[in-house]
């Protein structure tokens, strides 16, 4: 006789599809769909939502809220990753940017919600990205979505200093 309350299996075996959620927060929505440069889309979005939904929220909330924002793709990104990762084949699928959202929102955390903060947070955490400077390289080897996601999380950080050492000294204007 069979249980019939175990778990169901992490993904449709007989499809190798991603369950829906999983495929839905690793593509952070479908941004990861569009082309070219699946990443590059992942974190556009990612600017673009943190910038409407920021608008709208207290000053006092901005930076928690951001905290938070990136803390939570970090939680949920890394199963979501492991999960398309494993039903796709691939160890790092360019259409999984969860990891882009994550470090995106990493790199604008206390930045001014003004274009040129956004402009610039924008390409400081894609050359990152892009570039991979020690350790950010070394973190893809971590397995799964932990090394898909926790690379641009590294990425975001230098990212972040870079955005902070550029305000601090009043790089950025006004």
């Amino acid at each position: 006789m069979s249980d019939t309350s175990a778990a169901p299996p992490a993904h449709d075996a007989t499809t190798g599809a991603a369950p829906a959620w999983a495929s839905l927060i690793a593509t952070f929505f479908g941004a990861g769909r569009l082309k070219p440069g699946p990443g590059t889309w992942g974190s556009l979005a990612t600017v673009a939502l943190w910038a409407i939904l920021a608008h709208f929220l207290p000053s006092s909330w901005l930076i928690p809220a951001n905290i938070c924002l990136a803390l939570l793709a970090v939680a949920v990104g890394i199963p979501a990753a492991t999960q398309v990762a494993r039903a796709s084949g691939l160890k790092d699928p360019q259409f999984v940017v969860i990891d882009e959202t994550a470090g995106q929102l990493i790199t604008l955390i206390g930045a001014p919600l003004a274009w040129k903060s956004f402009l610039a947070g924008f390409i400081l955490f894609r050359a990152f990205d892009i570039v991979k400077p020690p350790p950010v390289r070394q973190l893809e080897r971590l397995p799964e979505g932990t090394g898909i996601v926790v690379d641009d999380v590294a990425a975001g950080l230098y990212g972040l200093a870079v955005m902070q050492f550029l305000l601090h000294f009043g790089l950025l204007g006004r």
